[in-house]
């Protein structure tokens, strides 16, 4: 099979972007060249990666499977410059962290800058991807360290404590209307809910919650991103669950609701796993004793 390095590329923009034609001009190819691309692909696979649309590109049930093998083939290629470029750079080391968005707005970003000061001749990467996947990426070793949701863990790998956050409900006032109290999860059967995708600590807390009360979670609105959550939440369309420093970070001005909500489904500890082989051990040895430093720290 022919697979390089520009068809890897235009599939993994063809899924972002829901369209040939903006994927081929995003990566200044011909759209007929990059159709081109994609029908042989998958007439190699023997199978549709994408189902034809008369306004778009959608992802068929066997290709949502097998683009998560072109995308660890895309991070491995990124891996392979990017740790290149640190040796002909004189660096002492790179190391790849993936963690979730929250996590990354929340804590990490902050780790990373007293990391760098300390440590200036260590290149560090941030792949932001949800629980699921960081977990994916640690097994074949795309990446050095994950962060992820300790409930969605699912890897034989020792999980040492990270950090611990909680979520709140987010609303437009004009629409929806809370008291002052914490909002029970019985009052959320009867509202459109918007939350973040499969695989995300977000949506397996609510879904957990939903189920331990008999409920089904209805997956009113599934995004891909708190940016996309905020903006259905500030028309209207539903409510929202995000950690208080994610809300902060969109809405500065405290335009949108924010409500606490009862009990304790909504709390999440994040823990931190790594492995060994492609980082120098003893630069990954520093990075995961800084992360783990850091979480004592704050505990």
């Amino acid at each position: 099979m022919r697979l390089d390095t520009v068809t890897i590329a235009l599939i993994l923009a063809t899924v972002e972007e829901g369209s040939i034609s903006r994927a081929a001009n995003r990566l200044d190819l011909a759209v007929a060249a990059a159709s081109r691309r994609i029908s042989e692909l998958e007439e190699q696979l023997g199978v549709k990666l994408f189902r034809r649309l008369p306004h778009g590109m959608e992802v068929t049930e066997a290709g949502d499977k097998l683009i998560v093998h072109l995308q660890q083939v895309d991070m491995l290629v990124d891996r392979l410059a990017g740790d290149a470029q640190a040796m002909v750079s004189g660096l002492d080391g790179r190391i790849i962290i993936g963690a979730p968005k929250a996590v990354i707005i929340e804590f990490l970003c902050g780790d990373i800058a007293r990391i760098q000061q300390l440590y200036p001749g260590i290149s560090l990467k941030i792949v932001e991807e949800n629980s699921r996947i960081i977990q994916q990426s640690l097994r074949d070793r795309v990446i050095d360290i994950g962060i992820y949701e300790s409930r969605s863990g699912f890897l034989d790998l020792r999980q040492y404590p990270y950090r611990e956050d909680r979520l709140v409900l987010v609303y437009n006032p004009s629409h929806f209307s809370f008291d002052a109290d914490p909002v029970p999860l019985e009052a959320l059967f009867d509202k459109p809910v918007i939350s973040l995708g499969k695989g995300s600590a977000t949506l397996a807390a609510i879904e957990r919650a939903f189920r331990n009360q008999g409920r089904a979670f209805t997956n009113n609105f599934l995004v891909s991103g708190f940016d996309t959550m905020f903006n259905m939440v500030r028309h209207g369309l539903g409510i929202g669950l995000m950690p208080p420093e994610v809300h902060r970070f969109f809405d500065p001005g405290a335009t949108i609701g924010q409500a606490e909500l009862d009990g304790n489904w909504q709390h999440r500890q994040y823990v931190l796993s790594y492995v060994e082989g492609h980082a120098q051990g003893q630069t990954l040895a520093n990075i995961v004793s800084e992360l783990r430093r850091g979480s004592t720290s704050r505990s």
